[in-house]
């Protein structure tokens, strides 16, 4: 995929990318980025040697239309029947990152309806704690103007900036974090993973989770409808806690 589209990409957008270097050359780590456009899951996975990989729901993997394609595009089939579809995105990510892969997802759970950095969920955190790997932020500039939200075809000739930042590690947290509750713990990481992803993507953050609003039929990678955005179940705080 790497191999046919890199070229295409390059041709028909500025593609401009900066910090690569935060992004570890092997071992696992997980990329949190805001989420501006369906297009998203398609840049950050090409301007990269290793491969992303997504969780997205296992209907796509059901037709052979759709299934090379999502196997192509580095994503892994999630079973949404019975159990807690969260605790299974949950474990299903953990898979990736003990394999020693990059994990990327949408810590505000979906696109965001507007220009802004809406609020993180805790899957970020708590995949950061669980497995003990670092969250590289992504901020990405630019997306939006490609493919707006509604709009099945992306736009060519316009720019895109892809920041990495440099990784947030739990390391420096444990101790400041000790002695407060898991859900404080987990929001206090998130927190300061949404602050990296602003100073990257110069976005305004708010304080409030973002809600979808757009045609469910688009199917680009990383990117669903509220029910089916693999994201969003990553983020999902488990019934049991």
């Amino acid at each position: 995929m790497k191999v046919l589209l890199s070229p295409v990409f390059y041709l028909l957008w500025r593609v401009r990318v900066e910090g690569r270097e935060h992004v570890p050359a092997q071992g696992p780590a997980v990329l949190a980025a805001n989420h501006q456009s369906f297009c998203d899951s398609f840049f950050i996975p090409l301007v990269l040697s290793r491969r992303v990989t997504y969780v997205a729901k296992s209907e796509y993997f059901d037709a052979w239309r759709t299934s090379w394609f999502f196997r192509a595009a580095g994503q892994i089939p999630m079973h949404r029947g019975g159990g807690d579809a969260s605790k299974r995105a949950l474990d299903t990510a953990t898979e990736v990152l003990a394999s020693g892969g990059l994990l990327g997802i949408y810590p505000e759970g979906t696109r965001s309806p507007d220009h802004r950095l809406h609020r993180g969920h805790t899957g970020v955190a708590r995949l950061a704690f669980g497995c003990d790997v670092p969250v590289i932020p992504v901020g990405l500039v630019g997306t939006r103007r490609i493919q707006p939200p509604g709009r099945r075809l992306m736009r060519p000739f316009h720019a895109v900036t892809i920041r990495f930042g440099p990784p947030v590690s739990t390391g420096d947290l444990t101790a400041e974090l000790r002695g407060k509750g898991e859900p404080e713990a987990l929001r206090a990481f998130t927190d300061r993973v949404m602050a990296a992803i602003a100073s990257l993507s110069g976005q305004e953050c708010v304080d409030e989770y973002a809600k979808r609003a757009t045609p469910p039929d688009d199917t680009t990678p990383g990117a669903r409808s509220d029910g089916d955005d693999p994201s969003r179940h990553l983020s999902a705080t488990p019934r049991s806690h």
